[in-house]
């Protein structure tokens, strides 16, 4: 067995790396996934293709290789992040493309009646979009937002690639200094647990709550 009072608090800080990994990548994720899928959703193709293109492929590049483009690649072109905004961009391109897809879905399970008796009231389609139609996407959009969260929060472990201190890094490092791989990955392993199982089932409770008031 490891020595927790010396070792957790090494894996506590790689938890809170990932934590902020996960928190700015998911904050500013969204906000760029919903551009991207107003972008998707617009009638004009100059706008309409390139988000489209961008989401594809946000969506069919695996994040490994984005990180790897964005902290290895790019600086042949002379573009150059730290480690750590290197993951915090990977993340957020990914986070963006897969988010947008789940908001344009929330945007268009909105009814059509609420557009016509909008339009009935004599409201002009940007206000029914921005106070009818975009607040009620978001809200039917949230229970899989919180399931990308949580994934986002698994996928920080992905940084451990380019060096990033995060749980995982942390994790390599103490196993590497005690040689109990088996202990030292397992406590990581509930650590993830810790916190993804709770979110998870409040990710649940949420969706249960929107579905009532649905109803």
């Amino acid at each position: 067995m490891i020595d927790l009072a010396v070792y957790l608090p090494r894996l506590g800080q790689g938890l809170v790396v990932s934590l902020q990994l996960t928190a700015l990548s998911v904050v500013l994720g969204y906000l760029i996934g919903l551009l991207f899928a107003l972008g998707v959703s617009a009638q004009r193709g100059w706008v309409r293709w390139p988000c489209l293109v961008l989401v594809e492929v946000g969506r069919g590049i695996p994040a490994l290789v984005v990180l790897y483009i964005v902290y290895f690649g790019l600086p042949a072109l002379g573009v150059l992040f730290e480690n750590f905004w290197a993951a915090v961009i990977g993340l957020t391109f990914t986070a963006a493309a897969y988010s947008s897809e789940m908001i344009r879905s929330g945007i268009q399970s909105v009814p059509t009646g609420q557009r016509e008796a909008s339009a009935a009231l004599g409201l002009s389609r940007t206000t029914t979009f921005v106070r009818v139609v975009l607040p009620q996407g978001m809200r039917a959009s949230i229970p899989a937002l919180m399931g990308l969260a949580i994934m986002s929060f698994q996928g920080t472990s992905l940084a451990y690639s380019i060096s990033v201190n995060e749980l995982m890094s942390q994790a390599y490092q103490v196993s590497t200094i005690t040689f109990q791989y088996l202990w030292v990955y397992a406590l990581t392993g509930l650590i993830y647990a810790a916190i993804a199982v709770p979110a998870t089932w409040l990710s649940v409770w949420v969706e249960r709550r929107l579905n009532r008031g649905y109803a």
